[in-house]
């Protein structure tokens, strides 16, 4: 059984090309075009890794990520924070905010892959 996903991404041609890339490598793909009740559904999914805008209607990704982080269920579980904000000062944020890596939109296929690679085959501390 390959591994799971939880993407949460607003942009429609941004979430379908993610989910290809990683569908062809075995990922199952969960998607959500909102933040609202983005933390209970990892929560709930418990995903081998979270992939999360930064900017979504509503609801930050840093909200969410901190809701994640609060969360002792999902404390632990990588995130891959992607933006089209690529400034030190939102790296920062998304490290604070607890983000395991961050990446700038636009992005390479092989770049995703490889990172979303590197997360899940993190062990735990």
């Amino acid at each position: 059984m390959g591994k799971s996903v939880l993407l949460i991404e607003d942009e429609e041609n941004i979430a379908e090309a993610i989910r290809f890339i990683l569908s062809r490598d075995g990922w199952q793909v969960t998607h959500l075009a909102v933040g609202h009740g983005a933390a209970e559904a990892a929560a709930q999914l418990m995903p081998d890794m979270v992939i999360l805008d930064h900017m979504l209607p509503g609801v930050s990704g840093l909200d969410i990520l901190t809701a994640l982080r609060a969360n002792p269920a999902t404390l632990r579980l990588p995130v891959l924070m992607l933006t089209a904000k690529g400034q030190p000062r939102d790296r920062e944020a998304a490290t604070r905010a607890g983000a395991d890596s961050f990446m700038t939109k636009p992005f390479a296929n092989a770049e995703i892959l490889a990172e979303v690679r590197a997360l899940a085959g993190r062990q735990p501390p």
